[in-house]
């Protein structure tokens, strides 16, 4: 495949091949009389591991881009290679087309990623949402105040409501301010509604 992919650059217009290596130990000394601009690299290569030498390239090498190859789309071996320094990450099954297009990209400051590993990058992000915020120890009494503010009662009417006076009501908007540490009506339903302690 390194053979290959040496034919496809070289052979394309705009394209260069400035070096192929079959470790990464090689290619750490072989790129030094000519640095490329974007540099393909493989996860298991003989000897040190691909998405391990990221950081020792890119230290020798910082002008360039590191795109990780790989048939490997494993989401650790994904997120090491980025956190490591890789801008992109290439299955080795992507077309050529869509190869030279990647190299392109990250030239010009791009981060290119195969569809499927856009797609656990994007799935690992969503779990490192925050979950939503705590009851912030509301009461009973001031969650239902919160639900009739949001269905757009006034004070007096939720009072009224809630059969309590308006001293009461307001003493449960002291608490809940203080609670969710917010200071308007607006915000304070708007966090009870993203926290989901109403709906």
């Amino acid at each position: 495949m390194r053979d290959g992919l040496r034919w496809l650059f070289a052979s394309s217009e705009g394209f260069r091949c400035v070096g192929a290596f079959s470790t990464v130990e090689t290619a750490l000394d072989g790129l030094a009389t000519e640095p490329p601009d974007v540099l393909l690299l493989d996860i298991h290569l003989p000897g040190m591991l691909g998405s391990e030498a990221v950081p020792l390239l890119r230290r020798r090498y910082p002008q360039t881009q590191v795109v990780m190859l790989t048939v490997y789309a494993s989401e650790d071996k994904v997120f090491e290679s980025l956190r490591n320094g890789a801008c992109g990450y290439v299955l080795k099954k992507t077309p050529p087309s869509e190869l030279m297009a990647a190299v392109r990209d990250a030239h010009h400051g791009g981060s290119p990623m195969s569809s499927e590993i856009a797609r656990k990058v994007i799935d690992h992000l969503r779990r490192l949402a925050p979950p939503p915020e705590p009851e912030a120890g509301l009461t009973p009494q001031e969650l239902r105040l919160l639900e009739l503010l949001a269905e757009g009662y006034s004070y007096q009417g939720a009072g009224a409501h809630m059969s309590v006076s308006l001293n009461t009501v307001r003493n449960y908007v002291r608490s809940v301010y203080e609670k969710l540490h917010v200071n308007t009506r607006s915000e304070a339903v708007s966090k009870a509604l993203r926290g989901r302690l109403i709906h």
